[in-house]
This record gives C-alpha cells, sequence and structure tokens, in this order.
C-alpha cells in the first residue's frame, strides 16, 4: 500500500513527521512518502505553484494519505490550511482514503482532529472511514494505543486503499 503523509509542522523533520509516517506504517504501508509542508514556505499562500502543483498530485494519487498537525490553538496549523486550500470543494480528494492526525501537549485537546481536521478532509472528498488519531506528543513513539487502533482500523482503511487502486488499473 501507497500512503503519503503530508505534514503541517512549522518545524521540518518534526515529532509530528515521524509520527504520521508511524501511523502510515501501522497501517501497513510498504510506501511513505512524507510532503513536510514547511518546505513549500510562501508559494501556498498563492495558486498555481508548480511544486504545490506536484505535492497536490501526489496526495490526490495516493491510496493513503496521512493529514498530521500539532495543536496549535485548540486547532490544526495554518500550514495545513493553506494546502487544503489548494483542494478543490468535494473533489479535491475524491478516492483518497484520508487519516487525521494531531500531537498535543495535553489530553484538553484530545478531540481537535475528530472536531476540526476530519470535517474539512470530509469537505474536500476524501474518504475518513475511522475516528481520528490524537497523541501526546511528549508519549507518541512509545503510545501502546496507535497499535491498537492501527488493529481494529487498519483492515477498514487497507481495504478501502485495494478498491481504490483496483479502480485506478
Amino acid at each position: 500500500m501507497r500512503a503519503v503523509a503530508v505534514v503541517g509542522n512549522p518545524k521540518p523533520a518534526s515529532r509530528t513527521a515521524d509520527a504520521a509516517e508511524r501511523l502510515a506504517r501501522a497501517l501497513g504501508a510498504d510506501d511513505v512518502e512524507v510532503i513536510d509542508l514547511i518546505g513549500l514556505g510562501g508559494k501556498l499562500i498563492g495558486w498555481g505553484d508548480p511544486e504545490v502543483a506536484a505535492a497536490v498530485a501526489k496526495v490526490q494519487a495516493a491510496e493513503v494519505a496521512v493529514f498530521a498537525s500539532p495543536t496549535y490553538k485548540a486547532t490544526y496549523t495554518g500550514l495545513l490550511k493553506l494546502f487544503l486550500d489548494q483542494l478543490p470543494t468535494a473533489t479535491g480528494l475524491a478516492g483518497v482514503v484520508a487519516v487525521p492526525l494531531m500531537l498535543g501537549g495535553g489530553p484538553g485537546h484530545a478531540l481537535a482532529p475528530e472536531l476540526l481536521l476530519k470535517p474539512v478532509l470530509v469537505e474536500v472528498g476524501a474518504t475518513v472511514p475511522a475516528p481520528a488519531v490524537y497523541q501526546l506528543d511528549s508519549t507518541y513513539a512509545d503510545d501502546p494505543k496507535l497499535a491498537e487502533w492501527a488493529e481494529r482500523w487498519g483492515p477498514v482503511i487497507r481495504s478501502l486503499a485495494a478498491q481504490r487502486a483496483e479502480l485506478r488499473r
């Protein structure tokens, strides 16, 4: 299974990027491409930039896309929002199985990915068949709940991803 991890952390090579890649691998992805949005920087503000268009195309071609952000002001980052704004409403992620992931400093924002990130992914056409993932940034690497989540939801996500791959053939 091919996966893309879209990372909206303003720090390159962040814990958020690591957590997103770990999540994709826990789902069974053998190929994970990390798109660290900070590398696109100001190009995300305008429209028609070729590098941004290439990143969008990679996400649109993915079987599974993990959208990851640290929790900033109780929501996902503006950097991720700028990327999501590049996608057409309703069709931008049509056929892409998406998984929202957020990292935070404490349990107080555990519902943020479910309430704030998941709806925007659905709005741009993604299929989001599982609950969003929230992890503490201090313990995400050793969090046993990720394996439990992947065991429960991995089969659903892999099945939908396989259907996506079959449709492309």
